[in-house]
């Protein structure tokens, strides 16, 4: 990077944008708002007005590609009280988070084309009290955004910025001319979905849908590659701005993903093109927590495209993170997505599989804790001296409890909160005058992570081995052991931790257990068909999210999954950390990473569509030359052999990490993924820090 985007990067991570920031509160206007029985849309659409209207146009120096938040606070209305009525009767309310907009629809129509389609409606549907509510709202939020963007116009001539001041007249009122002006239309667009009650605004298939203003420029001669490179680069610091105030577990989750490469909707032919590969230079260059790069690959995908993505894992990010067509599409087509939607795919926040444009689904509404099944039918089936088949039943009638709790507290969230910014930038919905909550989207289906699949698998295994089969630890002796968290009995946890069979190796034994766990996962989910309100399927996922730590360090009061709240059979001291979705059981001995892939390539992900990477820590040592680059890449081609569904691997150093945790002030810039998203690893709560060092350092 040149040392204008240097001085650019430094500006950010300093917070001197913060300096602009207003202490301002903006107040829902909620006494007229009752007054006049405003509708929910219009509340939501006012306070939308009245961010707009409050924020003030910032221009940093020698900026590009600009929008810099100035008001901290989201506005959210008063409920209607007829919605009051509904909650106190125990209904809950469901916003929109974690879904991609149609960016390319929002762009290249340009807002003021938008407004005209949803004016169109309003005209046509004048007899449908809901649709002239949600287009009013529309045609309101478009207003507040155009008004905006005038005075950010206003304010790049003010400062002596008339290019700049010709882009913004342009965009985002209409289609773009140029790749610079799609870049602004969208960093706008994008800041704007942010200033609604939302969270985890993912960015989609941005290689695909900014891909025609790159190649127009590039042909007409109006930019050359490095021109564009510049551009990416100020765009891509430009995310990290802001992203403090963004809503998540900690700063950097907060859904800023991109997807590249994949396959074409209209036919499967492949996607890959200039910018696929730009992208990942500019990444690779601009070293920031956001964007998070994702990476659709098959086992078809060109080895110098994997070398490029190896090299940028090389960088420590946390990311790219691979999700494989040859599996993901059907499995989403299995699911009931048509094959174009399937085609389509990108990722929410994390990992989790969602549809751009045409999708609001849900994809965490909870977590199946896999250790608490096998840990609970393990305690309960010996002490009623059960086999192990009747234990094994007992684990899958815990994971089917478990996907009813959660199904039927689903069904209860029935309140559906408008979104009319969204509903602008969704496909079909203004078409339709119909807000993207409540009725506009395609799809509405919930997912939920499968999380401790590892752990549980362990812990089953070793029993089936060591009390059934060899009868070399009693019953009685390991119902004293996870009672009092092996406190008087180490060798029998070492045992346990040592010695029984792990995920992670390659070994049936212990891996059939796992895909067994799965299937009844998978069976509990398609159990419920026409019991979950507005879905139609509820999908089985394989992450864990903020559930590597919750579910065995929080009380049982604290949440709504089972919490494992002492040891565990696999040699897992009470409160000891379980893996980070799939990925083997801390602290126990693997034989390398091929074998770990083998261990999760046999999971049926043709029913487990939601989800959730295979997690893979390599020490930076395995990044030390070009041909190690390439084994690297070679890992990720056998990834996508084997049909493993989504690979996340990381760099890490232990030493690095131990010396961040005890002297911060040396490490200020130093970048760990912690699920599904990186973050700045000395600001990192202790126990993700913690579980960070604690995870598997792989070689090769």
């Amino acid at each position: 990077m040149n040392e204008r985007l240097e001085a650019m990067k430094k500006h950010v991570r300093d917070r001197e944008h913060a300096k602009s920031r207003q202490n301002v509160e903006v107040q829902p206007d909620n006494g007229r708002y009752e007054r006049e029985g405003v509708s929910w849309h219009r509340r939501m659409s006012d306070c939308f007005r009245l961010l707009m209207e409050a924020e003030k146009p910032v221009i940093l120096d020698e900026e590009r590609i600009v929008f810099t938040r100035t008001i901290k606070g989201i506005p959210t209305p008063a409920e209607p009280p007829e919605v009051r009525a509904e909650r106190a009767k125990g209904n809950g309310s469901v916003g929109v988070g974690n879904i991609s907009a149609n960016w390319d629809l929002g762009v290249s129509q340009g807002l003021l084309k938008r407004r005209e389609i949803a004016a169109a409606s309003l005209e046509r549907m004048a007899d449908d009290p809901e649709a002239v509510e949600s287009m009013t709202a529309c045609i309101e939020v478009i207003d507040a955004a155009l008004d905006l963007a005038k005075r950010y116009a206003d304010e790049a001539r003010r400062v002596g910025q008339d290019d700049l001041a010709e882009i913004l007249d342009h965009v985002p009122a209409n289609p773009p001319r140029t790749f610079h002006e799609a870049l602004q239309s969208f960093k706008f667009l994008h800041s704007l979905t942010w200033m609604q009650p939302t969270a985890h605004v993912t960015l989609g298939r941005f290689d695909q849908y900014m891909l025609p203003y790159y190649e127009a420029d590039i042909a007409a001669g109006r930019i050359s590659e490095d021109d564009a490179y510049e551009l990416l680069c100020e765009l891509f610091i430009s995310f990290n701005k802001d992203n403090d105030l963004y809503p998540g577990v900690q700063q950097g989750d907060n859904g800023q993903s991109i997807m590249l490469g994949g396959v074409k909707p209209e036919d499967g032919s492949c996607a890959v093109n200039a910018l696929t590969h730009l992208i990942m230079r500019v990444s690779h260059d601009v070293n920031m927590i956001d964007p998070k790069i994702n990476l659709r690959v098959s086992k078809d995908t060109e080895l110098d495209l994997l070398i490029e993505a190896a090299n940028l894992t090389r960088q420590g990010l946390g990311f790219p993170q691979y999700a494989n067509d040859d599996v993901e599409i059907q499995a989403l087509v299995n699911a009931g997505y048509d094959i174009e939607d399937a085609r389509d795919y990108t990722v929410a926040a994390c990992w989790e599989f969602i549809i751009p444009g045409v999708a609001v689904d849900v994809p965490n509404i909870n977590a199946v804790n896999f250790l608490a099944a096998a840990d609970t039918a393990i305690r309960e089936g010996l002490a009623e001296q059960d086999d192990f088949d009747g234990i094994m039943a007992r684990a899958r009638q815990s994971i089917f409890d478990q996907v009813d709790l959660y199904v039927a507290n689903w069904r209860r969230w029935s309140l559906y909160h408008p979104f009319p910014w969204y509903t602008v930038l969704m496909t079909g919905c203004l078409e339709t005058g119909q807000d993207a909550n409540r009725g506009g989207a395609k799809y509405y289906n919930c997912g939920i992570h499968g999380s401790g699949s590892a752990n549980g698998a362990d812990a089953l295994a070793a029993v089936k081995k060591f009390v059934f089969e060899e009868g070399s630890i009693e019953r009685g002796d390991l119902m004293t052991a996870l009672v009092t968290n092996f406190e008087n009995d180490e060798p029998l946890r070492q045992k346990l931790l040592t010695e029984g069979p792990k995920v992670g190796n390659n070994d049936d034994y212990v891996d059939s257990i796992m895909v067994r766990l799965f299937d009844d996962f998978a069976d509990a989910c398609e159990s419920h068909k026409t019991d979950i309100g507005r879905s139609a399927v509820v999908r089985a996922g394989t992450g864990s999210a903020m559930y590597y730590v919750s579910l065995v360090r929080c009380k049982q009061e604290e949440m709504m999954e089972p919490v494992v709240e002492g040891a565990s059979a696999d040699g897992r001291h009470k409160g000891d950390f379980i893996g980070s979705s799939l990925a083997p059981s801390p602290g126990v001995k693997i034989r390398g990473p091929v074998s770990v892939l083998q261990s999760f390539s046999k999971i049926d992900y043709s029913r487990v569509c939601n989800g959730g990477p295979i997690t893979m820590e390599l020490t930076d040592t395995v990044f030390r030359d070009e041909d190690a680059i390439r084994k690297v890449a070679m890992l990720i081609r056998t990834f996508a052999e084997l049909g493993c569904q989504q690979l996340q691997i990381n760099t890490l150093n232990v030493e690095t990490l131990k010396d961040a945790k005890a002297h911060p002030e040396r490490h200020k810039n130093l970048i760990v993924r912690v699920w599904g998203w990186s973050g700045y690893f000395c600001e990192l709560d202790e126990p993700y820090q913690e579980h960070i060092i604690g995870r598997h350092m792989l070689t090769m």
